[in-house]
């Protein structure tokens, strides 16, 4: 449980010294009205360094969670990582939970962002695939803390985990539409085809970023662009 804040230690104060008073007076007590019940959602911050605060927990959660995992990083390894009060996270957060959920979708923004940013200049959708598929597995091998966080939010956080997905996908069916009606590549379900190209780049991120860190990341994405675009077929 988090500790009280200094408004909450004057109201608490102020409320058992009423409290008090009025005991020597009973009738003032059924007279005495209940305090507002104030709200638990954390407001966003109104100050540039509210900005940075929240910003350095959520850095410092990044890291905290990416290297020991959910269950083991703790709000007390964040706030001490990220050089504030304990008390300081319940100011911007409510919980663990939810700074996971929004790192998940802050990887998701982070994501595409870099991916639309490596495919601008392709001239096909076919060479958008490959130099895609390079930019995300460098993205995950800079940043391997916050794919294992999208990793573990499917337990943690489910409903985030889901939505990442399911955001990309949307976005991932919509440029493969767009490839269709331009004939660059064959009709076919955009949507399976989106959700099989994930699959891929996030198996290959995971055995070749994760799990190792490999230096050909280029002939990799070659490699599985070649699959994409002539298939297994002789």
């Amino acid at each position: 449980m988090p500790p009280p804040s200094d408004a909450v230690r004057y109201r608490i104060t102020r409320r058992a010294l009423t409290l008090l008073t009025a005991s020597r007076h009973p009738a003032t007590i059924l007279a005495m009205k209940p305090l507002a019940r104030q709200s638990t959602t954390p407001r966003p911050p109104r100050t540039q360094r509210g900005a940075e605060t929240r910003e350095r927990i959520l850095a410092a959660a990044e890291r905290e969670i990416g290297a020991k995992g959910f269950a083991v990083a703790s709000v007390a390894s964040m706030t001490r990582s990220a050089r504030v009060a304990q008390g300081t996270f319940y100011i911007y957060f409510r919980s663990k939970e939810e700074v996971m959920h929004e790192l998940v979708l802050r990887m998701g923004q982070r994501v595409r962002r870099h991916l639309n940013a490596a495919t601008r200049g392709a001239r096909r959708r076919l060479d958008a695939e490959r130099i895609g598929l390079r930019a995300y597995l460098e993205f995950v091998q800079d940043h391997p803390n916050l794919y294992r966080i999208v990793e573990e939010a499917q337990f943690a956080v489910p409903a985030a985990h889901r939505q990442y997905y399911l955001e990309f996908a949307r976005a991932y069916s919509a440029g493969l539409r767009a490839a269709e009606d331009s004939r660059q590549i064959r009709r076919g379900d955009a949507q399976v085809r989106a959700w099989a190209l994930m699959g891929m780049a996030t198996m290959l991120g995971k055995r070749y970023c994760i799990w190792s860190r490999h230096s050909r990341l280029q002939h990799i994405a070659k490699s599985a662009a070649d699959l994409v675009e002539f298939g297994l077929r002789r």
